[in-house]
């Protein structure tokens, strides 16, 4: 889909982007925050004016979908949209300006990107590009966020310098845009969070602002089995300027349980009240198997229906990245599923798994200050087993090295010493999509790497992975990952997506006590859920009206 060839995509500097120095120069001048908010505001109209004039103000083919709040939906309406533009016939593609998650996923050119946009990309059926999720913050510590830029780290900002450094991010945002735009029949735009922030609304990025530097119509999705529904979509739109209430072309209602007819009395006031159509009334799905896009899932015990379940418990880390690699074990019948934060001594776990994390070592300390250190020791001396994943195998280690500041100020962190290696922070971050065997049983496995360490050691002469390499491999990317301990207890890797491979996930479980192992695809699952989805939205919208809107 994507014709264009690969783009050199560092960032080591601000040209890649053009005119940072502009920026800088503004933040130098200011003074006061007034001034510098007036600044910023000057700037980014200068920007949105000229995306206008660049031939992006147009509306056919375009929808935004912004929310009344954070989760209200709006990760999986996009995903619905995509399948039913697909089903049309057209080359749709999703985009997100700007996303805050630590749930990742690297793409065939190389880059990292929001899961969320990967996998309303596979609901679209095209591949997942950088350019679909242009600016990626991954939170490391409470007020801060690494930076990612079409796919690539471009620094690490606590949240006043990222509002300085917004224009820039802008820029990339719509130099994504162009391209997707230009290669597309159709595009959904999610926005992030609520348009109503009204304290982030001068450097906006994420909702109306993008929707005015390129022009295009969108509907307020709300959720309405949080209750307060109706103030959601009021105060929403009494929050925005008139200019952008005039963008907001109508409102999805999402997640209804119960009697329409009963609804029906406070559509009607609702639409006489603010002018703008309900397009639909989206009931609540139950049994969907979609990936979150940041928070953990509201259900964070699933248990098995029947017989006996292998028992499965992931501690529920600070800075907990990429979670979604649990989601075939929490969708597996035979899997007693646990996320737990107050660990309990006396809970018989068969497999513990540690995740990864956005910063290591200050996971590493929460484990210890909430007791996970004993437990873990304990848990092995009965004969449970531990898997580590990313982050995760970097604690099993004996020290975690960070000499370059990158997650923490403290250069050497002990770790839980269970497996003999140490791992260093490096600057540049490792970015691959990977496949092999697991040597434990030869099942096939494929996943990808997301990580800044380097792990060296005795442990890992007894790999967990057999890699498999094409001629274009990097050189230093070694043919084997990871570390099973001695005594076979311990399984230690750097792939995330462990579990998406219906072999491999068997043949960890087995390992880990299961008997009689049952083998499901968790993709097939989840392409079931986005066409559930997509029935669901063709049932119960008015799709002549909305398409009549994008078609604008």
């Amino acid at each position: 889909m994507f014709a264009h060839a690969r783009r050199d995509q560092k960032l080591e500097n601000d040209d890649r982007l053009g005119q940072a120095g502009d920026i800088q120069s503004v933040a130098r001048k200011v003074g006061g925050r007034p001034s510098q908010q007036a600044a910023l505001e000057g700037v980014m109209h200068k920007t949105t004016i000229q995306a206008q004039r660049g031939n992006l103000a147009h509306w056919a083919g375009l929808l935004m979908i912004q929310g009344t709040t954070s989760s209200a939906g709006k990760s999986t309406i996009v995903a619905g949209l995509c399948r039913l533009a697909r089903r049309a016939g057209l080359r749709a593609s999703p985009f997100k300006p700007q996303n805050m998650s630590l749930n990742s996923v690297v793409t065939a050119d190389g880059g990292e990107m929001s899961r969320a946009q990967a996998w309303q990309a596979f609901a679209a059926g095209v591949d997942p590009h950088t350019d679909m999720n242009p600016i990626l913050l991954k939170p490391n510590s409470p007020t801060g966020s690494q930076v990612i830029i079409q796919g690539r780290v471009a620094c690490t900002l606590d949240a006043r310098a990222y509002q300085r450094y917004k224009p820039i991010a802008m820029r990339a945002a719509l130099d994504s845009f162009r391209r997707i735009r230009a290669a597309s029949d159709i595009v959904f735009i999610e926005g992030a969070g609520s348009p109503a922030e009204v304290n982030l609304r001068h450097a906006d990025i994420a909702n109306m602002g993008f929707a005015e530097a390129v022009d295009c119509p969108v509907v307020l999705v709300t959720d309405i089995d949080r209750g307060g529904m109706f103030a959601h979509v009021i105060g929403t739109l009494e929050c925005l300027s008139e200019r952008e209430r005039a963008r907001i072309v109508g409102v999805f209602i999402n997640r209804f349980r119960g009697d329409l007819s009963l609804l029906k009395p406070g559509i009607d006031w609702l639409e006489a009240k603010t002018r703008k159509p309900v397009f639909g009334v989206i009931p609540y799905l139950h049994g969907l198997w979609l990936d979150q896009e940041d928070e953990l899932p509201a259900q964070q015990h699933t248990r098995t229906a029947a017989g006996k379940a292998l028992m499965v418990v992931v501690p529920t880390l600070p800075y907990l990245s990429n979670h979604t690699d649990f989601e075939p074990l929490r969708a597996h019948p035979q899997v007693d599923f646990r996320y737990v934060r107050a660990v309990d001594l006396m809970l018989a776990a068969d497999l513990v798994i540690l995740p990864g994390s956005k910063n290591v070592q200050a996971d590493l300390r929460w484990l210890r200050q909430n007791g996970w250190e004993t437990y873990l020791l304990r848990h092995l001396r009965y004969g449970g087993k531990v898997i580590g994943i990313c982050g995760g195998m970097q604690m099993l280690g004996r020290e975690l090295r960070d000499p370059h500041t990158i997650e923490s100020s403290t250069s050497i962190e002990r770790g839980l010493n269970l497996l003999d290696f140490i791992t260093t922070l490096q600057p540049k971050k490792r970015l691959a999509n990977v496949s092999g065997k697991l040597l434990l049983g030869q099942a096939s496995v494929r996943g990808y790497e997301i990580h800044m360490g380097k792990t060296h050691g005795p442990a890992l002469q007894r790999p967990a992975i057999r890699l498999e390499h094409s001629s274009e491999d990097d050189d230093e990317m070694p043919c084997y990952d990871g570390a099973i301990s001695a005594d076979n207890q311990i399984f230690a890797t750097y792939l995330h997506g462990l579990f998406d491979a219906p072999a491999a996930c068997c043949a960890l479980l087995e390992w880990a006590g299961l008997k009689d192992g049952q083998c499901f695809d968790h993709d097939d699952r989840r392409q079931a859920s986005i066409d559930q989805l997509a029935d669901m939205i063709a049932t119960h919208v008015d799709l002549d009206a909305l398409w009549s809107v994008v078609q604008r």
